[in-house]
């Protein structure tokens, strides 16, 4: 992208407030905290429910940013360059389909409910021998996700394609003309997104909008979905059943194999695919009928199907040998998904040194010279200390990298593996998938057993926005980590947190606040429980304690005293009927008197916890509660010379006192996608997915037992399999026996005999699975909240029961 500003400025119908009109831009962005921003770069001040781009204008032309487009009233800067717009997002929109017009290649578009993303991929890997294509990075489909995909086309590109997902009505309309799609491709039409519409039919009509103006619509020909197509779209349908389509399909699976039997333009014939599951078949129905759209023979077709993978959506992160951390994005290297993993690496990074591991890059649309001259600079704002690259063209490079290393082959990588001394930094490994990346993954990673526990990141950004969109602007956020992060993991999601600009956060004791010190985490940590023991370490890590005795504060002050301290943050908490910890009013006047007297502390904040904001039949206690804090944090505040920060609500006292926000909250489980309320539920995302595998199967006969004391008896003939997961993983015993059950091929697999330390034993009778088969035992089904309704307990003692053996495993989709 190489264009000038006053060619941007009508296109936007932007008021213009600067100097340089003719300034030149090469790049977009809505992200102020990417590497990538710099002189050339429009930056779109987006206006979100929980962020506003606007207040992060002068952080930015600190870093050299100058030409921004803003909504908002601004104060201008010298030799800076403001487009002001009625709306930044709509903006954003008029800039890609001004930007769209200058290219007339062809371009799939594609929607669904499902699949869009794997279909793209798909046909990424199956047209990449013939085509130069762009396509949008990862899943990016929404309103700003596929504005920013088609800004990625430059002049070398001759095929696009990009998928576009909507959530309810009028979205579509918008992506269309950005897309501009000349052949089409509806994936399915789903439950996705139903609660956006008012019925099906309305959702159908939507997504056909991206097609209104396609050479050629493919689809899986149904009643529905011919009901609203218009006669003037040109379509190319397949049918399993209706006869009308123009390619029969039928499909028989065997094992983890599908033969596909195929009649089109009256030739019959057989294709092979390496899936057996019913959304995979459909995937690849959609990408041969693109094959045959292209005019492909059947040899060609029937070779390149059978190269198909599983697509890994995810950047993953790891735990690797020698104290490292991998960011695992081993089957794609594209230009456009580099930048995001990169931002994605400085977003989850536990250590200072970095280091990239890259293959070859393909399909960037760009000159050799042009695209490693891009990446060097990419690698130097990204501050990389080393990147080792992979590839004969990376390597006739590598004078463009400082503290460069390249191979050939992986071959050649591997051999001398042992002389890279990888230890103590982050490591992203990146690589086209002929590079066989996941090789050197499982060279580098942690080596632990097959149960996992997978930390969606996306899930957590999600329900901490959820969250954030029922508090006022101006009301502050504490997010608990303790205990490991109820389970899921301490510093990655710390980390997280910390990219989201939370305000605080908390910890149950000194420890874990230490750790996350340690690890280079910069916002301030509240420790809730501190033993007197800790203060030192408190003080040397700069953590912030929470006082709740008369005897803890004055110990605390003795240290503080020794050390020279002055106006050292510090939490009072007040007990308004909790009856935990706390100060009690009469404890008051000896407070307030101990505080006055010494300028070695000061108090950062004031807090209480309620007993029964989750449960409404003890509302008036609540309000209580409420009543009791207002009336000692106000005479206590009275008596300070300055005004700390007052919070009393954690996550149900979000939803159920909305009026108690008072400066601040504290959001606990439900960052964790738990919530006490099924009507908020829903709107909730599952953040935590514990995994196994199938160890063996065995087939016993009637009247023999499973497990110990022969707890289960078979009644008649049953398949058994047992997974490597126990109590010793945080199972309970009690989930067995029948009670519990796992999910394996998305059927349910009862729990028969009773939990070991290190297994269990389900019954798989009717299942069709063979060993080493994916087992889900906890996540979306069965769910923490229905394991813990079972157990008769509380989701918190399921979640921070997982055991640290089991290896944690955060990705982002």
């Amino acid at each position: 992208m190489s264009l000038v500003l006053n060619d941007i400025i009508p296109q936007l119908q932007a008021e213009f407030f600067g100097n340089h009109s003719d300034a030149i831009i090469s790049n977009v962005s809505i992200d102020s905290r990417s590497f990538q921003n710099n002189n050339q770069t429009l930056f779109f001040c987006l206006i979100g429910p929980n962020n506003n781009g606007h207040t992060f204008i002068n952080e930015l032309i600190e870093k050299g940013v100058s030409n921004f487009v803003v909504s908002e009233q601004i104060e201008l800067k010298e030799n800076v360059n403001f487009l002001k717009v009625e709306n930044t997002l709509v903006a954003l929109q008029q800039f890609a389909i001004f930007y769209r017009k200058k290219f007339s290649i062809p371009v799939i578009g594609i929607t669904g409910s499902n699949g869009k993303t794997i279909v793209k991929e798909w046909l990424n890997f199956l047209l990449s021998p013939d085509y130069n294509i762009i396509k949008s990075p990862k899943s990016f489909n929404s309103q700003v996700g596929v504005p920013l995909s088609v800004i990625g086309i430059n002049e070398q590109h001759n095929l696009g394609i990009f998928e576009a997902g909507i959530s309810t009505v009028n979205e579509m309309q918008k992506l269309e003309p950005i897309v501009q799609p000349t052949i089409g491709i509806l994936t399915n039409i789903g439950s996705a997104h139903d609660e956006g519409f008012e019925n099906l039919c309305q959702k159908i009509k939507e997504k056909l909008k991206l097609f209104q103006n396609v050479s050629v619509l493919i689809y899986n020909k149904n009643k529905s979905i011919d009901a609203f197509l218009s006669p003037e779209i040109n379509t190319f349908s397949w049918s399993e059943n209706d006869k009308n389509a123009d390619v029969l399909i039928h499909h028989k699976t065997t094992n983890n194999q599908t033969t596909l039997n195929i009649t089109y333009q009256n030739t019959c014939f057989k294709l092979n695919i390496p899936f057996s599951d019913d959304a995979s078949i459909e995937n690849v129905i959609h990408c041969v009928m693109v094959l045959f759209y292209f005019k492909y023979d059947v040899d060609t077709i029937q070779n390149r199907i059978a190269l198909l993978y599983p697509i890994e959506m995810r950047l993953k992160v790891k735990k690797g040998i020698n104290n490292t951390t991998l960011i695992d994005d081993s089957y794609s290297s594209d230009f456009q998904s580099l930048k995001i993993a990169l931002d994605f690496l400085e977003n989850q990074k536990m250590h200072s040194k970095k280091t990239l591991i890259l293959s070859d890059i393909f399909q960037s649309g760009l000159a050799n010279d042009e695209l490693y001259s891009r990446v060097s600079q990419m690698v130097i704002a990204n501050k990389i200390g080393r990147v080792i690259g992979i590839g004969e063209t990376i390597s006739n490079y590598k004078n463009k990298f400082l503290n460069g290393i390249t191979f050939k082959t992986q071959a050649d990588f591997l051999s001398h593996f042992d002389t890279l001394n990888f230890e103590n930094e982050t490591i992203l490994i990146k690589g086209a998938r002929n590079f066989h990346f996941e090789e050197i993954v499982s060279l580098l990673e942690e080596k632990t057993h097959e149960t996992v526990l997978e930390i969606n990141l996306n899930a957590i950004t999600h329900n901490l926005n959820f969250y954030k969109a029922k508090l006022k602007p101006e009301t502050k956020i504490m997010v608990m980590v303790k205990a490991f992060g109820y389970g899921n993991g301490g510093f990655e999601i710390a980390k997280l947190l910390e990219y989201h600009k939370v305000d605080y956060l908390g910890v149950a004791f000194a420890d874990e606040g230490i750790a996350l010190k340690n690890n280079g985490i910069q916002l301030p940590i509240m420790v809730l429980n501190p033993e007197t023991t800790s203060f030192d370490a408190i003080i040397q890590h700069q953590l912030e304690p929470e006082i709740y005795s008369l005897r803890g504060l004055n110990s605390f002050l003795k240290i503080a005293k020794q050390k020279f301290l002055k106006d050292f943050p510090i939490h009072i908490k007040f007990d308004t009927g909790m009856h935990r910890l706390g100060f009690e009013e009469e404890h008051l006047e000896e407070l307030i008197a101990v505080l006055k007297s010494t300028k070695t502390v000061k108090v950062k904040s004031i807090l209480s916890h309620m007993a029964t904001s989750d449960d409404l039949q003890h509302k008036e206690f609540g309000l209580l509660q409420i009543e009791r804090f207002e009336k000692l944090s106000n005479r206590l505040i009275e008596e300070l010379d300055y005004k700390p920060i007052c919070h009393l609500l954690n996550t149900s006292g979000i939803s159920n006192f909305p009026q108690a926000q008072m400066d601040m909250v504290r959001l606990g489980i439900g960052l964790y996608g738990i919530s006490n309320d099924t009507s908020e539920q829903k709107y909730l995302e599952t953040v935590g997915t514990l995994k196994s595998i199938i160890s063996q199967i065995r087939t016993i006969q009637k009247g023999e037992s499973v497990g110990y004391g022969r707890r289960f008896m078979a009644t008649q003939e049953t398949k058994i399999a047992t997974i490597p997961i126990g109590y010793a993983d945080g199972i309970r015993r009690s989930w067995g026996n029948g009670i519990g059950y796992v999910t394996i091929n998305n059927q349910k697999a009862t729990i028969v005999g009773s939990v070991c330390m290190d297994m269990l034993m389900v019954d798989v009778t009717s299942i069709p699975c063979v060993e080493g088969n994916q087992v889900i035992i906890l996540g979306e089904n069965p769910s923490v909240n229905f394991m813990a309704e079972k157990l008769n307990t509380i989701p918190y003692e399921i979640l921070t029961g997982i055991s640290q053996r089991v290896k944690r495993i955060f990705y982002r989709e």
